[in-house]
């Protein structure tokens, strides 16, 4: 099964090999049919410390790396 690529912005980069990545997505509500913004936080791993607060990142599904990070940065 291919592993999910998801892109957004950091939103924090306070801990040690640790970022937080907040993704965006748009869709046309059902009934309303405007347009909504949803927007979801995900922790991925940051092996090198390179990302800053206000980077696009992109970010990938991984094994488990501690209670929280389910996800990895993938270096563009």
């Amino acid at each position: 099964m291919p592993k999910r690529i998801l892109s957004g912005v950091v939103t924090s980069s306070q801990n040690e090999q640790t970022v937080t990545v907040s993704i965006e997505r748009r869709f046309k509500h059902p009934l309303l049919h405007k347009t909504v913004r949803k927007s979801k936080k995900y922790r991925a791993h940051d092996e090198t410390n390179q990302y800053k607060v206000g980077d696009v990142v992109r970010i990938q599904e991984c094994p488990p790396r501690s209670k929280t990070k389910r996800w990895e940065v993938i270096a563009e």
